[in-house]
């Protein structure tokens, strides 16, 4: 006899199946007219079918439904979705970009990130209570990175390609995939400092226990975090990360230059490529315990270095990248409207933390945190960064987003469990998720609707669209709509596309131009007269 069977999967792939065909029915208005994206929408979708309204998508009953096991999967679903996407935002960049750029990604992951991670941290200690300082600069390492997915969107949407140029928009995007990796430094110079922290000899024997032998009050002073700090985080961490990144990115791309001499790869392969090379990152480098987000950003930057990957995949019309981009966006963010913990937003009398600090926070954050940093330093960026505009327009847009959710779940596995380690550590342990989650969900509605209302405001001044860069491209349909920043000609199957973020080259004076159609028809005109 049929039954209606209910399991987590057949759930899950409901939902998501559902929302994509209904998302897809409308994208071009979602994204070309409302300028929406994926993010806001996904998010929105998992909250009313999450724990909390619905309770139809729920993490904890996946699977053994063991105690704990969401912030397991969160960490994992967190790692897959923005390691995937970071090869793929790193061979999009144009050939050579960390090389030709380093003077910028320079000065974005080191002075800019520290100053973002220090006014944030001023930020949390302005409006959470029970938090050290230490402490604070725990939760702000957690949210100093830019997100490399929502700031993709800043950087190759529909609105990118109206109003931002081509430079800003690659520095936005590389500095976003470069610093996701970045933020480990900061988090664990601050893990360090409280772990080796000298032990008060009233200290009660507890504290000295630590919950998986590495946990905890260790002991040792400031010497002795430094000293961890430096070996184990940037040597091994950082630095080793850097190398198996490039040496699976030029492998990689020197294995596949051989096998396409010799015709052996076919389009579907050619084009999954940098989502096996995330997926393989993510294994090598989760099993040697290394930075698996920056591998994958510099082996992406690595198989593109020689720019002949990106140009190969343009040849072949690639949209199985992007569609990687979109599903994956989907089953993120819809996944982290589910998981979003709202009954530790507001907790007076555990944590002191209510709805209206984390209002503040927000606020504060979206203030102090990045803007400052960038308009100190942008003079110094002239080649990526023109104007004072242009500064205040990559220092606000800096989302925070599912890089933040991996940060804070892989922080929870650094410090004792609640009820085993001291005061700082349990005061820390309880502000950080209610934070760092808050933060994310505030971002990405701030920033979602702020791309919208933006476009409003340059519509209603007159602002102009971007129309340098030129390229003539032929339609792969006659339904396929004509993008926001292009302009149709006499033959229907072509337009003209300005102001493209991806490019195989890095140079503009070679990249393919095109002239306006007034001009065309001059000289045909001229030609039959003469």
């Amino acid at each position: 006899m049929p039954t209606l069977d209910l399991s987590e999967l057949n759930i899950v792939v409901t939902v998501l199946g559902a929302f994509i065909l209904l998302y897809g029915i409308i994208s071009v208005k979602i994204k070309s007219a409302w300028f929406l994206g994926e993010a806001l929408p996904a998010v929105f979708v998992g909250v009313i079918l999450g724990p909390i309204a619905a309770k139809f998508i729920d993490s904890s009953r996946w699977g053994s439904a063991a105690d704990g096991q969401t912030s397991v999967i969160t960490l994992g679903v967190a790692r897959v979705v923005i390691g995937v996407q970071l090869v793929i935002a790193g061979y999009q960049l144009p050939a050579k970009y960390l090389l030709t750029r380093w003077v910028d990604m320079a000065l974005c992951l080191l002075p800019i990130m520290t100053i973002m991670w220090l006014c944030t941290t001023l930020c949390l200690l302005a409006t959470i209570p029970k938090v050290t300082l230490l402490a604070a600069m725990v939760i702000g390492s957690c949210v100093t990175c830019t997100d490399p997915v929502l700031s993709q969107a800043v950087a190759k949407g529909p609105f990118a390609d109206k109003f931002v140029r081509r430079n800003l928009r690659e520095i936005i995007s590389s500095e976003a995939g470069a610093n996701d990796g970045f933020g480990f430094p900061f988090l664990m110079l601050a893990t360090y400092l409280i772990r080796y922290a000298d032990i008060p000899k009233t200290a009660s024997a507890s504290t000295l226990v630590a919950r998986a032998g590495d946990v905890g009050r260790l002991g040792g002073g400031v010497g002795e975090a430094m000293k961890h700090w430096i070996v184990e985080t940037w040597l091994y961490f950082v630095f080793m990360s850097v190398a198996i990144g490039a040496l699976v990115g030029f492998g990689s791309g020197l294995a596949l230059k051989f096998a396409l001499k010799r015709k052996w790869v076919d389009a579907e392969s050619y084009l999954l490529y940098p989502t096996a090379i995330g997926l393989w990152l993510l294994g090598i480098c989760g099993l040697m315990g290394t930075d698996d987000l920056l591998a994958c950003f510099v082996a992406g930057c690595a198989l593109n270095w020689d720019g002949e990957f990106l140009r190969e995949t343009e040849k072949r019309h690639d949209e199985v990248n992007s569609c990687m981009d979109v599903l994956l966006n989907f089953g993120g963010f819809m996944y982290i409207g589910t998981v979003i913990p709202w009954s530790e937003f507001h907790q007076p009398d555990v944590t002191g933390i209510t709805i209206g600090r984390l209002i503040g926070l927000g606020f504060l954050v979206l203030l102090f945190r990045r803007i400052p940093a960038i308009m100190m330093l942008y003079k110094f960026m002239p080649k990526t960064v023109k104007d004072y505009k242009e500064a205040l327009f990559m220092g606000y847009f800096g989302p925070i987003g599912i890089g933040a959710v991996f940060y804070v779940e892989h922080a929870r596995h650094l410090f004792p469990e609640l009820g085993e380690g001291d005061a700082e550590e349990t005061n820390l342990v309880r502000a950080m998720v209610p934070c760092v989650y808050f933060l994310v969900l505030f971002s990405i509605v701030v920033h979602g609707l702020s791309i919208p209302a933006l476009n409003a405001v340059y519509d209603w001044y007159g602002v102009q669209p971007i129309t340098e860069d030129a390229v003539e491209i032929r339609r792969k349909s006659m339904r396929v709509p004509t993008p926001v920043n292009a302009s149709t000609i006499s033959d229907p199957e072509i337009f003209i596309a300005y102001n493209r973020f991806s490019r195989p080259v890095f140079n503009d004076d070679d990249l393919p131009r095109v002239e306006p159609e007034k001009t065309r028809i001059q000289r045909r005109y001229s030609r039959s007269v003469y």
